[in-house]
């Protein structure tokens, strides 16, 4: 199975170039319908604003679900001190840590954006000293600088800012020579990628689902609510999400992860025995790992009542919800995975 590479790595830098967190991904569900209208697919918008295609499939009964999810990790505004400097709350989990420095974007309620830099309150080398290198960096002692005039709480208010507004992260994409793929938000931008290629090279081949599937790109995973409802007759759900690279896991920044158990339960077995079977009959390279701190879109659903096989699995990602980096090797291996699962 050939999978338009190039295409995969124009689409994940597209979506990584527009922010969107929980609660504010509109932009984002745009260019995913965009997609799905590309490939000749239907869709719909959920009342949360996820979009879900939908292929006929060869085969009535027993339909399928894949999601991917489209949200990144953010952040609101919590207060304006009178420094005018803001103070955050993060959406999703990560430390602030990962984040110092990082240039960002604050969007008002009203759609204008001004640009800032998330700081510790004390930065300054030269004016703290040693502060600077030991003070904890957590939801009290960091701060927005914004790039604009501004010196009390007054300015920034006249600016339009208020609490509650969102904040996005730059993602300072980068794709070396080398075939590694490092940014912010690979989690799982990578993964719808993995899947519109996945679908394009379907299309390409004149090839067709087995089952009818419902493709659910989610917006609210970071936030632990992202597939909630879909139809009854989906029996499989298969969440692509990233693989944890790092001391202790067995994924890799070059294979497809296959998860056998997240933080919160094993995942279905004869679904991930089946998973592991056509990776190995497609000669496509993967990995098996099981994750501590971790969950995804299956396994929430599963947890809310949902009876469904479920299975997750995903390009292997290392340093996850800090700067992220894997290969276009597994990005390729993911998509050649999920046609060997949509076609048997």
């Amino acid at each position: 199975m050939t999978i338009d590479m190039p295409f995969v790595e124009k689409f994940l830098l597209e979506l990584l170039a527009i922010p969107s967190v929980p609660g504010d991904c509109e932009a984002a569900a745009e260019r995913v319908r965009k997609e799905f209208d590309a490939l000749g697919l239907s869709w719909r918008t959920t009342p949360k604003g996820a979009v879900v295609g939908v292929w006929p499939g060869q085969e009535a009964g027993d339909e399928r679900l894949v999601s991917a999810h489209v949200d990144t990790l953010g952040a609101v505004v919590r207060q304006i001190k009178s420094t005018g400097r803001l103070k955050l709350l993060p959406i999703g989990g990560f430390a602030w840590g990962a984040m110092e420095g990082e240039n960002l974007l604050v969007r008002t309620a009203d759609g204008r954006e001004f640009s800032g830099s998330l700081l510790p309150e004390k930065a300054s080398i030269h004016a703290f000293s040693e502060t600077v290198r030991e003070a904890p960096r957590n939801d009290d002692t960091v701060e927005v600088r914004l790039d604009a005039p501004v010196s009390c709480k007054e300015d920034v208010e006249k600016l339009g800012i208020a609490p509650g507004d969102f904040v996005f992260f730059d993602p300072r994409p980068v794709i070396t020579g080398e075939g590694f793929i490092k940014a912010r938000f690979l989690d799982d931008k990578a993964s719808v990628a993995c899947l519109f290629g996945a679908l394009r090279a379907m299309k390409a081949q004149g090839l067709s689902p087995r089952k009818t599937t419902h493709f659910y790109i989610s917006n609210h995973e970071e936030i632990g609510h992202g597939v909630a409802r879909f139809p009854d007759a989906v029996t499989e759900f298969v969440a692509l999400d990233i693989g944890i690279v790092a001391e202790g896991t067995e994924s890799s920044e070059h294979c497809v992860t296959i998860a056998a158990r997240d933080s919160r339960s094993p995942y279905h077995l004869p679904l991930r025995r089946r998973l592991t079977s056509l990776a190995r009959e497609r000669g496509i390279d993967f990995r098996t790992d099981v994750f501590y701190r971790y969950g995804s879109d299956a396994t929430i659903a599963v947890l809310q009542g949902a009876d469904v096989a479920f299975a997750c699995f995903g390009p292997g990602v290392d340093a996850t919800h800090h700067y992220e980096r894997t290969h276009r090797k597994a990005l390729e291996e993911t998509a050649r995975l999920l046609v060997a699962y949509l076609t048997a």
